[in-house]
């Protein structure tokens, strides 16, 4: 069985044909997620790094909404509008986890509306 996981965000937000998270069978299967403010349903563009932080902490609230931490992500993808901006990418991903990072694919693809990263992942509920 599926079940439907969204944070606390404007409720007039329309996500499109897909959901913040899915929970089936101990497991949270966040969409990609980008540097949007959940109030407004606004992209917020900016550096890499401030598009970086404002997307991990998007996933860290869809985690949250599920009962789990940044601890339980054992997967991420993520796209960069520039991997040439890795490393930048890369200092801030790193202090979302501390300890044993999860598996992780990184590439560079072409994103909508000038955003810089957009990132999914899987996470195992405790």
């Amino acid at each position: 069985m599926k079940k439907v996981n969204h944070p606390d965000r404007n409720p007039d937000f329309a996500t499109g044909a897909y959901s913040d998270g899915i929970i089936v069978d101990g497991f949270l299967f966040v969409s990609g997620q980008a540097a949007v403010d959940f109030k407004t349903s606004k992209f917020v563009l900016g550096t890499i790094e401030e598009e970086t932080r404002l997307t991990l902490d998007n996933i860290k609230a869809i985690v949250e909404a599920a009962g789990a931490s940044m601890e339980n992500v054992v997967k991420c993808t993520a796209h960069l509008a520039d991997i040439n901006e890795f490393d930048r990418y890369n200092t801030v991903y790193a202090t979302y986890f501390p300890g044993i990072k999860p598996a992780r694919t990184t590439v560079q693809s072409v994103l909508a509306e000038n955003i810089r990263v957009e990132i999914d992942c899987i996470v195992k509920l405790p």
